[in-house]
């Protein structure tokens, strides 16, 4: 098995981005584990919590690997890419959330099948935001995920606490995780293959050179158009987040 990719500065870069999207995104994937196994008796707790998070992280790779082959198709990236501009908004400018519809039960079973339902519900923030992040490294792209879901998973269920007390005490990791899903969209924008592929879509403008082997776009340094695009993403989401949080506090003053 060829391993060379593990020196490869962007396979780590692009497994870094899936962790802190994991953890910035999953804090509500603990408080869900925890509600729907509270019910439970003491010795089936910590086996409602494995088999459930295990059941959601199968269900989770198997949804990303599907987004990502839809991915490859004209038009989604651009819709994906404005998906994520939204969510990293909703991080820099949260509203508040309730988990009452969550109910807990005495059976493990039923336990289980909560937290994979409403893992499924609430993933669609993640799949989209690590299919982003995944696509941009080009090969192993599946190992990454795999990987960035293994570590992070962890994290979440037994470290979802402190990540939650660093977020609060430094909320500029907030407003940066916001900014990397605007970096990530930005990215994701002009390697859609309708700005790429100059044998379809001819009306539209050709930002990247293309690979005709491989269906994608080539990062040329040449064209400075791909970092423009992250950078002008990050900071899209930071000024429209920074409006929303300032527009949410004006109203919660008149109130």
């Amino acid at each position: 098995m060829d391993l060379d990719f593990l020196t490869h500065a962007p396979f780590w870069i692009a497994l870094g981005q899936i962790i802190i999207i994991d953890i910035l995104l999953g804090g509500d994937n603990a408080v869900v584990i925890a509600l729907a196994c509270r019910k439970l008796p003491p010795e089936q707790r910590r086996k409602g919590i494995i088999y459930g998070t295990a059941g959601a992280i199968v269900l989770r790779v198997i949804l990303i690997a599907f987004a990502m082959v839809l991915l490859q198709l004209p038009f989604l990236k651009v819709v994906g890419a404005l998906l994520l501009v939204w969510i990293g908004m909703k991080l820099i400018a949260p509203e508040e959330e309730s988990h009452d519809n969550i109910e807990g039960s005495d059976k493990l079973f039923a336990a289980i099948k909560t937290i994979i339902v409403a893992d499924l519900v609430m993933s669609v923030d993640n799949v989209i935001a690590i299919a982003g992040a995944a696509q941009s490294s080009g090969e192993h792209q599946l190992l990454l995920i795999i990987l960035g879901l293994l570590i992070s998973i962890p994290i979440i269920v037994w470290g979802s606490q402190l990540v939650i007390k660093l977020m609060e005490r430094y909320p500029l990791i907030i407003v940066a995780g916001g900014m990397l899903l605007g970096w990530i969209a930005g990215g994701m924008l002009v390697t859609d293959p309708l700005f790429v592929n100059p044998d379809q879509w001819t009306w539209a403008p050709k930002l990247l050179d293309y690979n005709a082997e491989t269906k994608m776009a080539v990062f040329n340094a040449s064209m400075p158009i791909y970092w423009v695009a992250h950078v002008g993403g990050a900071l899209l989401v930071l000024a429209i987040g920074k409006m929303v949080a300032a527009k949410q506090k004006k109203s919660e003053a008149a109130h």
